[in-house]
């Protein structure tokens, strides 16, 4: 039987069906499951019991995979391999993490709307998260498509964003909640990288608004016109019909369009409740600005 596709919204967001991730894909099926993520951006596939090895061989299949930024602390011990991001609330012992935890204030940043990796020179492509397991009550994701976003927009403002690029850096995002707490290595690491505002997806076609709470500044406008700017596209972006809220159940996989989508994780009680959440991410194909065709110096 080949894969099921059930729409959730007529255009953003769909269930898949009749199949087994942890087992190799038939060509026909992975063609179907590519063809839907363009459509739909964002899929659900439910009951996906299958181990880390094969949530990484699946996420392959779309390209290069990232390596988590907890690597680069020394002093961080890992909980999953390095191409999972571990984004519950469990240390490396499988125990909540206290409430005064450097990872678990970290992670806090997750509940802002954000883009994955949009802080990398070369940002994701996709993200592809597990649910092992999840909290009784909230801890859900909400989605935003920046493609309906941008489809929304004034012709006014479409013009007004030819051209703009934002600077994007993870300590952007975790300073917004007051989170300063990274070493050299880091600091390096997460510089500002150039990143288009608005993007033309290479396999849809469709144009897209390309936003994340590490956007800080925009190249070439003064610090309050760009704040605001970005608040009021974000604001815009995430509107009630832009959203699709997916909540959980144990062993859901959610793969997601990063090049078109924001996210976030709603709040839960994070020190009562286990969420053990297993991402992997695959990086782009080249940065926003050159796929866009914009020529961008270093700053």
């Amino acid at each position: 039987m080949t894969v099921t596709i059930q729409p959730i919204t007529p255009d953003f967001a769909a269930e898949v069906g009749d199949v087994d991730l942890g087992q190799p894909l038939a060509a026909d099926d992975l063609a179907a499951i590519r063809s839907a993520f363009t459509k739909y951006a964002v899929l659900v596939f439910p009951d996906q019991t299958f181990d880390d090895q094969s949530h990484l061989e699946f996420a392959r299949h779309f390209g290069p995979l990232e390596t988590s930024v907890f690597k680069l602390r020394a002093d961080h011990k890992m909980r999953l391999h390095e191409n999972l991001a571990d984004v519950g609330n469990l240390d490396a012992e499988d125990r909540i993490l206290p409430s005064n935890d450097r990872v678990r204030l970290y992670q806090l940043g997750n509940r802002l709307w954000h883009t994955d990796s949009s802080f990398k020179r070369v940002p994701a492509y996709c993200s592809l998260l597990h649910g092992r397991a999840i909290p009784s009550i909230g801890g859900h994701t909400e989605f935003a498509d920046m493609r309906a976003a941008y489809d929304a927009l004034s012709e006014d403002m479409k013009r007004r964003l030819v051209g703009l690029v934002a600077e994007h850096s993870l300590m952007t995002s975790r300073a917004r909640l007051g989170f300063t707490d990274f070493d050299e290595a880091e600091r390096k690491a997460f510089e500002p990288v150039p990143q288009v505002l608005v993007r033309r997806l290479q396999d849809s076609g469709r144009m897209s608004l390309y936003l994340a709470s590490h956007a800080g500044a925009i190249r070439g406008m003064p610090k309050a016109e760009a704040e605001a700017l970005l608040k009021e596209l974000t604001a815009h972006a995430t509107q009630r019909q832009f959203v699709y809220i997916h909540r959980w159940r144990v062993n859901d996989l959610v793969m997601w369009d990063d090049r078109c989508t924001m996210h976030r994780g709603t709040d839960f009680d994070d020190q009562r409740w286990r969420r053990d959440m297993r991402r992997a991410t695959v990086s782009d194909v080249a940065p926003t600005c050159e796929q866009m065709g914009l020529a961008v110096a270093a700053e």
